[in-house]
C-alpha cells in the first residue's frame, strides 16, 4: 500500500465515522416525545400541557411554567418540542412541565 492510497484511506475512515456521529446526534435531537405515561415522565409529573399538571400534587407549579422556559429544554423558542436531558434520546413538549422545572436564566 503506498503513502498516498493509505492516506486517502484514513480520510475515507474518518469522512465516515464524522457521518455516522451526526446522524447518531441528528437522530437524537428528533427523537419521539415523550408520553404523560412514560414511566421517567410518571416519575417526575411530566405532563405535555403544563394546564393538566396536578395542582395538589405539585403546589409549587405555576400555569407560566414550561418545558420551553426551563434551563434544561435544549429546544430553540419557536420550535413545538425539543430535548431535555431528563428524557435521553426523546423530546418533551414546550408546552409541557414536570418537577424538575428550573427557570431558565434571563
Amino acid at each position: 500500500m503506498t503513502t498516498s492510497s493509505r492516506r486517502v484511506f484514513m480520510m475515507q475512515v474518518a469522512a465516515a465515522g464524522a457521518t455516522g456521529l451526526m446522524a447518531a446526534r441528528a437522530s437524537a435531537q428528533t427523537g419521539a416525545l415523550v408520553a404523560d405515561t412514560d414511566p421517567q415522565g410518571v416519575a417526575l409529573g411530566y405532563k405535555s400541557d403544563t394546564t393538566k399538571v396536578d395542582a395538589a400534587k405539585y403546589p409549587k407549579h405555576l400555569a407560566t411554567q414550561n418545558c420551553a422556559s426551563c434551563a434544561l429544554y435544549q429546544g430553540k423558542a419557536a420550535d413545538k418540542a425539543g430535548g431535555c436531558p431528563l428524557f435521553a434520546g426523546k423530546q418533551v413538549a414546550a408546552t409541557g412541565w414536570c418537577s424538575a422545572y428550573a427557570k431558565k436564566a434571563a
